[in-house]
């Protein structure tokens, strides 16, 4: 059954009444968070992306990111600040308070 629109009786878009649904169940900040696992390589560019994969992003804000050697784990701390500036730039998304870079093996 199709969810209906209360006010003129006309089905719901899928997107409203899959954002209703993520709120009720109290996941809509999860999934919000979640994003910057799939914009990762738009957000920080191919070069990087090329070296790097997000894991997780915890409830306070901490972004741990794999890294495929310790040159790019350095280079990558040195530009942190940046690299949120940037990832805090969207709009209407939960910030990343840090990135904990973690060497892939």
């Amino acid at each position: 059954m199709f969810p209906v629109d209360e006010r003129d009786g006309k089905p719901e878009p899928l997107g409203n009444a899959l954002a209703g649904f993520l709120k009720a169940r109290g996941l809509d900040a999860r999934v919000d968070r979640a994003s910057i696992l799939f914009d990762w390589a738009a957000l920080v560019g191919p070069q990087i992306a090329k070296v790097t994969a997000p894991r997780q992003i915890t409830e306070d804000g901490t972004l741990f990111v794999g890294v495929d050697n310790h040159g790019w784990m350095t280079e990558l701390s040195l530009m942190e600040v940046q690299l949120l500036a940037k990832i805090n730039a969207r709009p209407d998304h939960q910030p990343v308070k840090r990135i904990r870079w973690e060497l892939r093996r």
